[in-house]
């Protein structure tokens, strides 16, 4: 029955689902004119539109868009769809609307990992930190969810949230104790709260094919995603390999956590906003969720750069507050909405 009334549902959205990535790969490229038009350098669209299309390397404006304003952008835009994407895959292979990459403790086990690199190895490449930072979230998410099955209750949403947000407070305090020990805490203080400033081109070169491989996978597992999201009984009632397809999304969701822990800092909340966000526009099928949340986890992240940027010049806003401001009090009123439902 939930399968049938699952399939309507998706036959009357598809229309929504389309609206819904056209007006925000709008809103995107529009976004993206803003962010490399606007700073701590004011320019006019022309002229980014020119240092895109006929860049002068002794103009200093096209240096700027170049070096700096394009890759960063680019930078926000990996890591918002790497962000909302593990979001919705953990929310729907979990059934956990509080699912989250920096909730869950995943983000910080992949700081830590970049810290314990920094602090100990500091001449490895880029490619090897993105590594330390997929083995760090690896470790946390398998302790978040040892902790949440710990006891003869059964693990609920509730569960899994407290024991993300304990190993996160853990990690963070050992995060911050190799910062302090070590000659990396002015540059980790300010990674940890959220900046694709400094961001080069061929560092986006390194992550971008395992970001395009993580974003593929999702989608193709998006069907699987959603008729796990049913119920475990129901998936494995329909001959839903149910253990393969949670193995395959813990994969992804590692690989995302750990592109964009390195491109631009643990940035939280993006994963737990964007899918509700847009669920509520192309409704539960995952494989309009996942594509629609790319969309938007992108646009959000590159708007919250730019205001960062505009909102106290000259001086920066991380990501990580901007969007800390914005879910928290999502996330409050997530937890009184499961609380009010009794789950």
């Amino acid at each position: 029955m939930q399968a049938r009334n699952l399939k309507r549902d998706s036959g009357r959205r598809s229309g929504s689902f389309a609206i819904c990535v056209i007006l925000g790969l709008v809103l995107l490229a529009f976004m993206w004119a803003l962010s490399i038009s606007f700073g701590a350098a004011e320019m006019r669209f022309a002229t980014a539109w020119t240092a895109i299309f006929q860049y002068n390397s002794e103009d200093s404006e096209h240096q700027i868009i170049q070096t700096i304003r394009l890759p960063r952008t680019l930078a926000c835009l990996i890591a918002g769809c790497s962000l909302a994407v593990c979001g919705a895959v953990m929310q729907g292979t979990t059934r956990n609307p509080l699912a989250d990459s920096g909730l869950m403790g995943i983000s910080a086990g992949a700081t830590l990992a970049i810290a314990v690199c920094l602090a100990f190895f500091p001449g490895t490449t880029y490619g090897e930190r993105m590594l330390f930072a997929c083995v760090g979230a690896g470790v946390a998410t398998f302790m978040t969810y040892y902790i949440a099955s710990l006891g003869k209750r059964v693990m609920t949403p509730q569960r899994l949230v407290l024991a993300g947000i304990s190993i996160s407070m853990l990690f963070g305090a050992f995060s911050q104790y190799v910062a302090i020990r070590y000659p990396i805490g002015q540059s980790l203080v300010y990674w940890t709260a959220g900046s694709a400033a400094g961001v080069k081109w061929g560092e986006l070169a390194i992550v971008a094919p395992v970001f395009i491989a993580g974003l593929l996978a999702a989608w193709v597992l998006s069907s699987s995603i959603t008729v796990l999201s049913l119920g475990e009984d129901v998936a494995s009632g329909i001959g839903l390999r149910t253990r393969y397809v949670q193995g395959a999304a813990t994969v992804i969701v590692l690989l995302l956590t750990g592109i964009a822990v390195v491109v631009i800092g643990p940035v939280g909340f993006v994963g737990l906003i964007v899918p509700h966000m847009v669920r509520y526009w192309v409704g539960a099928d995952y494989r309009y969720i996942i594509p629609a949340s790319a969309v938007y986890g992108a646009l959000l992240t590159v708007a919250a750069d730019l205001l960062g940027r505009i909102v106290n010049k000259p001086f920066e806003t991380p990501i990580g507050i901007i969007f800390g401001v914005i879910g928290v009090p999502y996330f409050l009123y997530l937890v009184r909405s499961q609380r009010g439902r009794g789950e």
